[in-house]
């Protein structure tokens, strides 16, 4: 079979562009899971209502740009309230308390949306100055996608330097580590991992966003995504940011290559590539924590 190189070079890109919504949404469910300990079956919940969130504002307001803002903001301040009133209830309780809840929140989530939206996807367009096509000699890409890959990196690194480099990110870690410790040194602890949940979920919300324009919404499209970013996470390593990134980008190239040789088998592969890093290493390529 003859291989069209300048095909795989474009699905390659556009593996990469899929990958970099799974390292958004890996990253969310990692600084929660690794440093809040809380295993969040809601978080594909929050990547859906952000995705409604922006059908409904790109609706009724036709600015895209300014729902890459609103649209965080909101599913930050529901995310909040769910840590204040229900989470912050099962620390330090066994760990089957979290999940029933949080997977409660996203079945309750998913039939409100249907009550309101309907079960029938909905979709919107990528605003029209993203609308074209990027050339790169006979190699063409979809400028939204091209936005897309720039804007996430930049998030993704700005990410990392708050979570790496500032104070903030140094009592988050230090917070799940030994909250009685982080605590005694007077810093609420409480508040840091209610922002930090906030945070969470903010990049959960974008993601939807970004998503929506590529990919299209449904009611369910929580448990498409879902599975596939704990796949990300422990392919990176639990806790590891750096492993979000890399476990993301790995996910999306190999599911988008197989994709162009083998379409039915796309999810299939990222369990394959998941269980043969495991068999190397057990706690995942960048994994600390067990």
């Amino acid at each position: 079979m003859e291989i069209n190189l300048n095909l795989v070079a474009v699905q390659i890109f556009n593996g990469i562009v899929l990958g970099m919504i799974y390292v958004m949404l890996a990253m969310g469910l990692t600084i929660v899971w690794g440093m809040m300990d809380i295993i969040n079956f809601s978080h594909g919940f929050f990547y859906t209502l952000g995705a409604y969130f922006a059908y409904t504002f790109v609706s009724v307001t036709g600015n895209f740009w300014l729902a890459l803002i609103v649209v965080p903001v909101g599913t930050a301040l529901i995310g909040m309230a769910l840590e204040r009133t229900l989470l912050r209830k099962l620390y330090g309780l066994n760990i089957l308390y979290q999940i029933l809840m949080t997977f409660g929140i996203a079945l309750m989530g998913r039939e409100i949306i249907i009550i309101i939206y309907g079960p029938i996807g909905k979709s919107f367009f990528p605003p029209r100055a993203l609308e074209g096509t990027f050339f790169l000699g006979s190699l063409f890409f979809p400028q939204y996608r091209v936005f897309l890959l720039l804007l996430v990196a930049l998030i993704t690194f700005g990410m990392y330097l708050f979570i790496e480099k500032t104070k903030l990110g140094s009592i988050i870690r230090a917070g799940t580590e030994d909250k009685e410790m982080v605590s005694s040194l007077g810093i609420n602890v409480s508040l840091v991992f209610l922002l930090t949940f906030g945070l969470a979920m903010a990049i959960a919300g974008l993601s939807g966003v970004l998503a929506s324009p590529m990919r299209g919404i449904n009611p369910f499209m929580d448990w498409n995504i879902l599975g596939i970013c704990f796949a990300v996470v422990i392919i990176g390593g639990m806790g590891s940011f750096s492993g979000a990134v890399f476990g993301g980008l790995i996910v999306g190239v190999a599911q988008s290559l197989v994709g162009l040789i083998w379409p039915s088998a796309s999810i299939i592969i990222i369990f394959i590539v998941m269980s043969a890093i495991l068999l190397i290493k057990p706690r995942g390529l960048f994994g600390v924590r067990d």
